[in-house]
């Protein structure tokens, strides 16, 4: 299969590399040349546009930031679906709203092409391990082609159901480890006040039965909210506000993990 994969930031770069360390025929596209230039050493070749390496590839993974980015490389001037074959597949790796991806799905297939979301978990270092979590949702056929693909940087795949639902249950999970955020600051506050230190409550929660990922995240930042918020509380609050609209569409209460969400965003700074 010949990949083509756009998105060469923090996670897509490792991604992009396992590919092609895999030995599957791999073309880059970047707006920036300086994405590129990491690369130069690789197999890989790269592409003047989307479309042109779309023309090259049997699989297109995205790798970008938001909905919007999605959009523009799907379906803007020279985008992936202006150079695709039918029978061609796009993967969308990045964190957007289920409906953009079953609108994508909808306007990929009237080319035959078919698209499956596939938002990651786990970061760079997972990446470059071959550990990183897919959430997938798509047709099976296309899921499974995919697979050996995914596997070069992944490992769990779980296949969730159709087009959206891997969107879903990464908002899922971005929503409770946002919530978690704010219990174990909380909690780590609270033991300061009560005189015990929070690197040593820290030490102690992460051996015993109330340790998360959450917690982690906060004793390794020194204690605090700060270096988190500066690094990812702009992503947490664009994942939060995401599930919320889709609890609101489905008539669904969301409880008390939105509530705790949303008191992670406001340590941070930020309102949904």
């Amino acid at each position: 299969m010949r990949v083509g994969f756009i998105g060469l930031g923090s996670q897509g770069a490792p991604m992009a590399r396992r590919i092609v360390e895999g030995g599957y025929p791999t073309t880059l596209w970047a707006r920036r040349s300086a994405s590129l230039e990491p690369f130069a050493d690789t197999a890989a070749v790269a592409a003047e546009s989307p479309a042109a390496l779309a023309a090259r590839s049997d699989l297109v993974c995205l790798c970008v930031v938001g909905d919007a980015d999605v959009r523009q490389v799907v379906t803007g001037e020279n985008g992936v679906l202006a150079g695709l074959a039918p029978g061609s597949i796009i993967a969308v790796h990045a964190t957007v709203h289920p409906d953009t991806c079953r609108e994508l799905a909808e306007l990929a297939a009237a080319r035959q092409v078919t698209l499956i979301d596939a938002p990651v978990s786990g970061g760079g270092p997972a990446a470059a391990e071959g550990r990183l979590l897919v959430m997938v949702g798509g047709a099976s056929a296309a899921v499974e082609r995919s697979r050996p693909v995914f596997e070069t940087y992944a490992n769990p795949i779980v296949h969730l159901g159709d087009v959206g639902s891997g969107q879903a249950t990464k908002l899922l999970n971005n929503l409770l480890f946002t919530a978690n955020l704010a219990t174990a600051a909380g909690t780590l506050a609270l033991g300061r006040g009560l005189g015990i230190s929070p690197d040593r409550l820290g030490e102690v929660i992460t051996h015993g039965t109330a340790n998360s990922f959450a917690l982690g995240r906060i004793v390794a930042a020194g204690g605090t909210l700060d270096q988190l918020a500066a690094h990812a509380g702009d992503l947490l609050r664009k994942d939060v506000g995401l599930v919320a609209d889709l609890a609101d569409a489905a008539g669904v209460a969301p409880g008390i993990v939105l509530g705790a969400a949303d008191a992670t965003l406001a340590l941070m700074d930020r309102q949904r």
